[in-house]
């Protein structure tokens, strides 16, 4: 049983629904790998079902994605067909041989470079369903709601099909209203709400200070302080996961107090090295496979998973390491600054050094808030340029891609009449 924005839908109108999916669409051959984007939640869940059960590969797209943009996308997982709006599919392709079978198949963010396809096969997935589950017990008589996209892997797995293995009955939520989201939760027995960070924070704001939710779970992006703080105070229940599309989840923080807690590694992983909080090191799980993450942090004693910042977006000042989170949370520390991302810009004489693009309830300007980071920063975190924006650009996820901002901001997008370089 699932239910869709207060609409139950049993297993067999799910599974009539998927079998007239498959049979409206000719898929028989469990060598194919489809790619999937349809409009309707319950469309989408019983088309995936049903390829799931046949032992065929799935791309999920998230729904109102362009046609060019979803055959772009299926052409680079290599996909054979394309169902983009209904059962009418576009053959891309044929299956031959070498032709993998039974794979869930995403596309990494592309927060840090160029997207990529991954395989994970049902199996795999089996196994994270049953390590999840296992190891994370607190959550066995709450309620799942889902206010994200079943098309992603963290709705998908951790919100609807862990919810179904622990025998509740999900509660998926399509709505980016923040108002509605608060009146499901409050018609809700015991909620564990999935969502974006970006949502959780909007929701937190508005709830009344008396208020709070059951129980609430962040995964994907490293909550700024301002934004954990917020959160925090309108849950019961504060989780965290962390993982990484090659693997899954890996690591559950079950009682979050920190941000940067990323949680304790699921029995199905190790680390390749602990690392310490002086010198950090790349994240590397051991499992059926080997997978760097590209993920910088380490494990302390109590065994907490602590992350650091991506490798990628390290910022080396003349030999210095400068993790873009240290510099975000001193700027939104200050007052009125409302949201702050820092980046790496080329430098003559450094390297590189640090930039920062912030967004505030007022004017701030950039002179102000530097002195500011001075006070409280090391010299080579300060930021050489500063720039106010009206918003940070994120996704709808709540996450980041440096790199594009980067660029954005050295092809001078940015106002630059709100800048100070030193």
């Amino acid at each position: 049983m699932i239910r869709i924005d207060g609409t139950f839908h049993d297993r067999a109108e799910i599974d009539a629904r998927g079998e007239a999916f498959l049979a409206a669409s000719g898929i028989t051959d469990p060598r194919l790998s489809v790619a999937v984007c349809l409009t309707d939640t319950i469309d989408w869940l019983a088309a995936f079902f049903a390829i799931r059960r046949l032992g065929a590969s799935i791309l999920p797209l998230l729904p109102g994605t362009p046609l060019a943009t979803a055959r772009k996308l299926a052409l680079e997982a290599g996909c054979h067909r394309l169902f983009h709006g209904g059962t009418t599919g576009e053959t891309l392709s044929e299956p031959d041989a070498q032709s993998r079978t039974g794979h869930l198949l995403q596309m990494s963010s592309g927060t840090t470079g160029a997207a990529k396809c991954v395989a994970r096969s049902w199996a795999d997935i089996d196994l994270e369903l049953a390590d999840y589950v296992s190891f994370f017990r607190e959550p066995q008589e709450m309620t799942p709601v889902i206010a994200c996209p079943t098309t992603h892997s963290y709705g998908l797995i951790c919100g609807l099909l862990v919810g179904l293995k622990r025998g509740r009955v999900p509660h998926v939520v399509n709505t980016t209203n923040p108002k509605h989201l608060i009146k499901v939760l409050r018609e809700t027995e015991r909620p564990i709400l999935y969502s974006s960070p970006a949502m959780l924070h909007t929701l937190a704001r508005l709830m009344p200070a008396e208020e709070k939710v059951h129980a609430i779970m962040t995964s994907g992006t490293l909550l700024p302080e301002s934004w954990f703080a917020t959160i925090r105070s309108r849950t019961e229940r504060f989780y965290q996961q962390y993982g990484c599309s090659e693997a899954g989840c890996v690591a559950i923080n079950d009682n979050l107090a920190h941000a940067a807690d990323m949680g304790r590694i699921l029995p199905r992983f190790s680390l390749a090295e602990d690392g310490t909080p002086t010198r950090p090191v790349e994240i590397v799980l051991n499992g059926q496979t080997r997978i760097e993450t590209k993920d910088l942090g380490y494990r302390r004693a109590d065994g907490m998973l602590v992350f650091v910042s991506r490798l990628d977006d390290t910022v080396n000042v003349s030999g210095l390491n400068v993790y873009p989170g240290d510099v975000e949370d001193a700027a939104m520390a200050a007052e009125a600054v409302t949201d702050a991302v820092a980046f790496r810009v080329p430098d003559p004489f450094a390297g590189e050094r640090v930039a920062l693009v912030y967004s505030a309830n007022r004017l701030v300007p950039p002179a102000e808030l530097r002195e500011r980071l001075i006070a409280v920063l090391q010299p080579h975190q300060v930021p050489m340029h500063l720039v106010q924006v009206d918003e940070v650009p994120r996704q709808a996820n709540g996450k980041i891609s440096r790199r594009g901002i980067a660029h954005r901001f050295l092809a001078g997008e940015f106002d630059h009449q709100k800048e100070y370089a030193s």
